[in-house]
């Protein structure tokens, strides 16, 4: 590798997380060759050069083909006839500035590859990957070879004789809190059971932290062997000293080295074939042979089999069988080798997207050694996606419905032919949110030409806007369009592509006040609905809404180098379904105030303290000022909550006092800051060992400070101290930000104004065993509190404090801008906490994803998580109906992990001795013919008449329409919409035309889930 470049964190943030900081910086000095720029070498590219290596060459030496529309998305009509390298460089140039890109129009030779670290090719002959690949692997050559058919892909890794894997799984290192270790051969550890230690089979670990039996704590790491969730076995400590508590132990991850085959030798290996379906092994190792037949096919016939023609089919099946009769596979499945010849004319955008990010994740393997690589034969096939011609004879491909006419849809054409391509313009889609994932799936509904014919639409909607850490893999983006709305440049991008998409950009988030917009018509127009969000809340909302309308729904999102997929079918399939409900994430408040044991307990504690001093300390004041109702409404608080609250106002408006004073200049808010480090890193500390000292014991005789309680060390301030000092220059710029007050960063001017601060001597609070308890470990009010509440409501009433003047300025946490302090106090406040617990710091770019609550992304995940959606949208414009059709996936690109697997069928449940699901409801029109609105009466006998059930109670959310066992004989002459007026007290909104409406029956008055009531208005 060459000399290693800076890294732009804030282009590549998210991805910083994915790769970390030594991979990206080997990555960043690597050269990388892609031959091939049709749909799936552009796939490839655009993702390694997102990815920010050092360079990469394109090459291609064919012209621009109508075809190519289909799949490449840096083309445009415009380039046609023209080499396809060198119209797409200018494009992918542009995605990454800090990549030097350049094309090649040329064969390529082998004396060229020599400068290149990895060689990627694409769309090239079998004889093509033998030479180059024996080349590539003579020289140490990283060499990748991917290609797609139609509905079938391919990818091949050859990373030479030795390869050294560095982190095979990217994951961050597993540690866990001991327990107990007890001597022998081999020696037990045992973990605390706040969670299970999830260390990785036969890997190794270091120990730190031991008390009694500290000889492990100086040890080289030590080979486990995982007995149970709680405890693994390590080498002989029968010679060891007794252990007495306490300990961590720490994952140490080894490098492993992996030898690859070459190509050539590779293709007789059946045992280096990884599973993307463990339902299609016979597939996998069918496909294996057939594409090798494929180029024997177009070899000999200078072209590949045309989608009709049963002799091209025929001769294709020969060959193969040929291939096989050397070393017979136990099943050659024949059906399959058909519908690869019928459909490898084809060229779809989505398996490109899907087998270019897998194929782009293993250049990235190849440059950086994280994560394991391929190893090193793959094959995918999404045959499922063709319809049945049994099931419609229309859909039969023939000669001219599958042809090549100069289309841009060509590609496609060839595999599912012109009617299903005429459909597909006409549908109407509404895609949910237009960040990383959004902007994929925008570019392959514009390939594939969703929404681009008569009456075709795409509705997109958006609410952010666009900032540069997003342009890392949202491709659509560029820096000039930072700050713009995420919508409205994608959209505008999709047109760009392809001309022919109709296409509407909204800036509205999706909930309850935005019904007006997405209402019952406008759901009812729609074909179906895809979701691109990042939240749980806002996916299982928007699966209500589609449940409600009865739409198909795809989602997908990822996670780093882990992605889902999930295709919700109306009465076909399960549907999003409710949040699962966990707590298992929160940290408990005493573990934050008194007994953190991990780095993300003192993040959280940070992130906490930023939130209250300087973002609800101003914001109380400022509403303090404006609200004459603000001391009586917080003492309706828990008193100590009240105290809290009106204690920060108070304290941030009076004008005389010690350092916690109303700032007028720097220095005070030095000061102020240097008051902060003392209480909190060393009075607190004191006080908290005054109330439990080191040697205290539980009611039990047991140590106090054992398991998760660490015993703590109170800190002694020290201006020479880095950390001491990051603390201070961070808290004393935020602290005058909130006044109005500038700054400074002058470390030794700082010092100065120090040197004038002498603290008082600490002095113990003497608390009771009754103030704080063991169990919540909560301080109560004292006596004293309770009188200082009382000062605090009457000096609080004092006019002078009323000044408008005195508005502060609240902090909003934003973890991106480094200038701003934010990170500079999370780092310092948490590392400080953690020092005094003895808890492994954490640097900044940990720090953040933590505190910042950052979920990994990188480009890769995120184009085969959209491939693989393009891929079922394809059946659901086919209308399958078999539930055998579809797949959700799951993946894990670090590992070549693959799940596919048919959805769970919807659950279903009984009434009144029938059975529905979740997709059922009773749709009972209001009005008909222009009649006058439905009573209630007349509901309840429409119920009977046609459903056979009596209504016994009536609910319209959380409100009550009706109950028989209550007084409400008169609503039963009124219409159903004004007994809803009457009821909630409300007119229903104009654009409301249904009304959601649950009802309990006589016939199974206990059943908890019943269908509910469509009602519809008009």
């Amino acid at each position: 590798m060459s000399e290693l470049k800076e890294i732009d964190e804030g282009f590549y943030s998210r991805q910083l997380y994915v790769l970390g900081r030594d991979a990206m910086q080997l990555m960043g000095a690597a050269n990388i060759l892609i031959a091939g720029m049709r749909g799936l070498g552009v796939e490839v590219a655009h993702n390694v050069i997102l990815s920010g290596v050092k360079s990469v060459t394109v090459q291609d030496e064919g012209s621009v083909l109508w075809e190519d529309l289909s799949s490449q998305f840096f083309l445009r009509e415009a380039d046609l006839g023209q080499n396809r390298a060198a119209c797409s460089l200018s494009r992918l140039s542009s995605l990454n500035p800090g990549v030097q890109v350049s094309a090649h129009t040329g064969p390529l030779h082998q004396d060229m590859l020599l400068q290149y670290h990895v060689v990627v090719l694409t769309d090239s002959t079998l004889e093509e990957q033998k030479r180059l690949g024996n080349h590539c692997h003579s020289h140490g050559i990283r060499f990748i070879v991917v290609d797609t058919r139609g509905l079938c892909g391919q990818l091949f890794c050859d990373f030479g004789e030795e390869f050294t894997v560095l982190d095979r799984n990217g994951d961050m290192p597993v540690t866990a809190l001991i327990n107990d270790i007890t001597k022998g051969n081999p020696g037990l550890v045992t973990c605390l059971d706040e969670k299970n230690c999830a260390f990785p089979e036969d890997c190794k670990v270091s120990f730190s932290d031991v008390c009694g039996m500290t000889e492990l704590n100086t040890m080289d790491p030590q080979e486990i062997k995982v007995i149970s969730g709680h405890s693994f076995s390590i080498g002989d400590t029968s010679g060891f000293s007794e252990y007495k508590c306490g300990g961590i132990a720490t994952e140490v991850k080894q490098p492993i080295t992996l030898k690859f085959k070459p190509l050539e030798e590779a293709l007789l290996d059946y045992e280096l074939l990884v599973m993307t379906d463990y339902g299609k092994i016979s597939r996998h190792q069918t496909l294996h042979l057939a594409f090798q037949g494929l180029h024997t096919f177009m070899k000999k016939e200078q072209r590949l089999p045309r989608p009709t023609s049963q002799s091209d089919a025929a001769a294709l099946l020969d060959m193969v069988r040929e291939l096989n009769a050397s070393a017979p596979l136990q099943h050659l499945d024949e059906d399959l080798v058909g519908l690869l010849a019928r459909t490898a004319r084809g060229n779809l955008a989505p398996l490109n997207a899907f087998m270019g990010g897998l194929a782009a994740q293993e250049v990235l393997k190849a440059c950086s050694g994280k994560f394991s690589p391929l190893h090193q034969w793959l094959y995918f096939d999404a045959l499922e996606c063709l319809h049945k011609d049994d099931d419609d004879k229309e859909e039969k491909l023939s000669e001219s419905t599958s042809s090549s006419n100069g289309s841009r849809y060509d590609g496609q054409i060839a595999v599912f032919g012109s009617k299903f391509q005429e459909r597909l313009g006409k549908l109407k889609y509404f895609l949910v949110g237009a960040g990383a994932i959004g902007c994929e799936l925008l570019k392959n509904f514009a390939l594939m030409g969703l929404g681009a014919g008569e009456g075709g639409h795409i509705t997109v909607t958006d609410m952010d806007s666009i900032e540069r850490s997003n342009l890392n893999r949202q491709f659509l983006f560029r820096s000039q369009d930072i700050g713009r709305q995420k919508s409205t440049v994608a959209a505008q991008a999709v047109r760009e592509m392809n001309p022919h998409v109709n296409i509407t950009a909204h800036q509205n988030r999706l909930d309850p006040d935005s019904e007006r917009i997405y209402d019952d018509r406008f759901f009812r127009a729609l074909d179906g609905v895809v979701a691109a969000l990042d939240n749980v809340e806002a996916r299982v909302y928007l699966d209500t809404l589609c449940v409600q309308h009865q739409k198909s729904m795809l989602d997908g999102g990822t996670l780093g180098t882990k992605g889902h997929t999930l295709v919700v079918v109306p009465h076909l399939t399960e549907s999003y379904g409710p949040p699962e409900s966990s707590s298992d994430n929160a940290i408990p408040l005493c573990t934050l105030k008194y007994f953190p044991h991990r780095i993300e307990h003192t993040l959280q504690w940070a992130r906490d303290q930023f939130e209250g001093l300087f973002k609800q300390v101003p914001e109380n004041v400022n509403l303090f000022l404006s609200d004459a109702n603000f001391v009586e409404r917080t003492l309706s608080r828990a008193e100590a909550e009240a105290l809290e609250v009106l204690e920060g106002v108070f304290g941030s408006l009076r004008a005389s006092g010690d350092g916690r004073r109303r700032p007028a200049h720097w220095e005070d808010c030095v000061h102020w800051a240097r008051c902060q480090w003392e209480s909190q890193y060393r009075n607190e500390i004191q006080q908290l060992l005054h109330h439990f000292p080191p040697a205290q014991l539980t009611s039990s005789g047991l140590p106090f400070w054992s398991g998760t309680k660490r015993c703590p060390h109170p800190l002694t301030f020290d201006p020479h101290k880095d950390a001491h000092m990051q603390y201070i220059v961070a808290a004393a710029n935020l602290y005058g930000s909130t006044y109005g007050i500038a700054g400074t960063r002058d470390c030794a001017a700082i010092r100065e104004t120090l040197q004038n601060i002498i603290m008082p001597s600490f002095t113990p609070m003497s608390l009771s065993a009754s103030n704080m308890t063991e169990e919540d470990k909560d301080v109560r009010l004292t006596d004293d509190d309770k009188a200082r509440l009382e000062e605090l409501k009457v000096e609080l009433c004092s006019p002078s404090l009323k000044n408008p003047a005195m508005q502060m300025h609240p902090v909003d946490f934003e973890k991106d801008d480094d200038s701003n302090f934010h990170m500079d106090y999370i780092v310092a406040a948490s590392n400080l906490r953690a020092e005094i617990y003895d808890i492994p710091p954490a640097d900044r770019l940990q720090s953040k994803r933590i505190a910042g609550r950052i979920l990994p992304a990188i480009a890769t995940t995120t184009a085969a998580v959209a491939g693989l959606m393009c891929l079922e949208l394809y059946k659901l414009v086919q209308g399958h109906r078999e539930i055998s059709s579809y797949r959700s996936a799951y993946f894990n690109l670090a590992m070549d992990h693959f799940v596919l697997s048919c959805p769970s069928t919807p659950r279903s449940f009984t009434v009144a001795g029938k059975e529905y699901t979740l997709w059922d409801d009773f749709l009972v029109e209001g009005r008909r013919d222009g009649q006058q609105e439905m009573t209630l009466e007349g509901l309840f006998r429409h119920m009977k008449e046609k459903h056979s059930l009596q209504v016994i109670s009536l609910y319209y959310g959380p409100t009550v329409l009706y109950s028989a066992s209550s007084s409400h004989e008169d609503r039963l002459k009124q219409s159903v919409s004004d007994v809803v007026r009457q009821v909630t007290r409300s007119e229903i909104p104009q654009h409301k035309q249904t009304l959601e409406i649950v009802a309990s029956f006589a016939e199974d008055e206990d059943c908890l889930i019943v269908p509910p009531i469509r009602y519809l208005l008009q």
